[in-house]
């Protein structure tokens, strides 16, 4: 089975739903920032979810894309991505 593939960027995209990933105390956590815009009617206004566990955000994320057809990329600065997610990868 292939694995999914994601961008790495180094600060949320208007066009795409950014997952960014943190790390406070020692504990990893995922943020989802979804442009209003790109939501097509479905958010009054830009939206950028609380701290979450990683694996719950990565999974919200996901829905939410498969729900407004958007691509998802991934801003992590701190190398905190976990392969069993997919591969990352950068454009060139």
């Amino acid at each position: 089975m292939a694995k999914n593939r994601f961008e790495q960027v180094d600060e949320p995209q208007p066009d795409a739903i950014t997952l960014s990933l943190g790390q406070r105390d020692g504990k990893s956590f995922i943020r989802i920032a979804c442009p209003a815009e790109l939501a097509a009617g479905h958010l009054a206004n830009d939206f950028v979810s609380d701290e979450l566990d990683p694996i719950e955000g990565f999974r919200s994320a996901v829905r939410l894309a498969n729900e407004i057809k958007a691509p998802i990329v991934v801003e992590d600065n701190e190398g905190l991505w976990q392969a069993e997610w997919g591969e990352l990868f950068r454009e060139e």
